[in-house]
């Protein structure tokens, strides 16, 4: 924990936090810091990335800024249902066009797998599991509806030990109380272990591998 707290703040007076504030500016609603954690673990981290739900895409480049100088090749696997959202700051008519729109707009779109499905359809499980095998994963970024542990419960056996878990939405929105009910039974249960609470809510913690 204060050892992210510290690359952090190195962080902030680092060139990384200038690309990324254009990056949120243009394609995220993550808070700054969170951006540059998920920079920071897909750089750092080992492992392949699985995301659910990037929206327009802010998360998924800064994944793709830290895959691309870990020095080492990464898959990034992205998976989001499409569809439209009204935002006060980032509206989107044509979620999976604008999503496209901005890895192109920032040079990544040759980074990443996208896939426009919904996480638990069987089409969209096998069109992963095509891409990332067991134990690969080394981050998983998950900012889509109100159901992690489905999602964990479905991709969890790709997830490596120790594998760096970013979960948006723990405190804030309606969709909260039953998304941070579930990480709180799974802390409980010794299957994930966090590490802290950063920007506007987002948990961030690790997956233990039984």
């Amino acid at each position: 924990m204060l050892e992210l707290m510290y690359k952090l703040m190195e962080y902030r007076s680092h060139e990384i936090r200038h690309r990324l504030e254009k990056v949120g500016r243009a394609a995220s609603m993550l808070h700054m810091d969170v951006l540059l954690l998920i920079y920071h673990f897909a750089r750092f981290g080992p492992g392949n990335i699985l995301e659910i739900g990037p929206y327009i895409g802010g998360s998924t480049i800064a994944t793709a800024f830290g895959a691309r100088e870990s020095g080492t090749r990464k898959k990034i696997v992205s998976i989001e249902a499409g569809g439209r959202l009204k935002h006060f700051r980032l509206s989107s008519r044509d979620i999976m066009k604008d999503l496209r729109k901005n890895l192109a707009r920032f040079g990544v779109s040759e980074d990443v797998t996208l896939i426009n499905g919904r996480s638990f359809d069987e089409a969209t499980i096998s069109a992963v599991r095509q891409t990332l095998g067991s134990g690969e994963v080394g981050l998983f970024i998950f900012d889509a509806d109100n159901n992690v542990r489905r999602d964990l419960d479905c991709y969890g056996d790709l997830l490596s030990d120790r594998c760096w878990l970013v979960i948006d939405d723990y405190f804030g929105p309606a969709k909260a109380a039953p998304l941070r009910a579930q990480v709180d039974e799974l802390v409980s249960a010794g299957k994930i272990v966090p590490v802290g609470y950063y920007g506007w809510g987002t948990w961030i913690g690790q997956w233990h591998r039984k």
